[in-house]
């Protein structure tokens, strides 16, 4: 994939439109997830998405394959994610799925209900670049190098951050809903 990427930004950097569809179209999806994720509003993640795909557009003439293009496409989004959120306040990370055990029935489903909004709260309190490498990490599975490379960072700070994140989330999470094993 790595190598059909860098060769569809070839033919991005000449001009080719239908190459740069066919990016979108490969990392589309993953893209917003991310956005969505991290600003919790789906028309705002589809603006930043579209955003950062129309910046790669531009800078298609200077890109360098010298890492897979997820790599730099990640660091556009997350950028322009993290700079969105300096500019206001941080909107609530909504729609974090989590694992429902339980069965299902209505006292269940007002836990995991329950659950949900508190971790939902809990999130939206971390500084951005921590709630990042959360996403990043746990909803999307990147490496710490990946996550470096979105990031403009060593993976050493990515680690940091994520430990910073895991010990704030823990003493932030109730031991009622069963969440300090984070």
């Amino acid at each position: 994939m790595v190598n059909r990427d860098a060769q569809l930004m070839a033919r991005v950097a000449e001009g080719d439109v239908e190459a740069f569809g066919g990016l979108v179209r490969r990392h589309q999806d993953t893209a917003w997830r991310i956005a969505h994720r991290f600003l919790g509003d789906s028309a705002e993640a589809e603006d930043m998405v579209q955003e950062a795909f129309l910046r790669i557009w531009a800078a298609a003439p200077r890109y360098r394959p010298t890492a897979a293009f997820t790599s730099y496409l990640y660091r556009v989004l997350v950028r322009l994610c993290i700079d969105n959120t300096r500019k206001k306040r941080p909107t609530p990370v909504e729609n974090i799925v989590v694992a429902d055990t339980a069965s299902p029935g209505p006292a269940a489903t007002l836990i995991r209900q329950e659950r949900e909004v508190l971790i939902r709260q809990t999130m939206n309190a971390l500084p951005a670049r921590q709630r990042m490498v959360v996403i990043l990490k746990y909803y999307e599975g990147l490496s710490y190098d990946e996550m470096a490379l979105a990031l403009a960072t060593t993976a050493k700070a990515v680690e940091r951050l994520l430990g910073r994140a895991r010990k704030t989330l823990k003493s932030q999470l109730s031991d009622d809903y069963g969440l300090k094993k984070i």
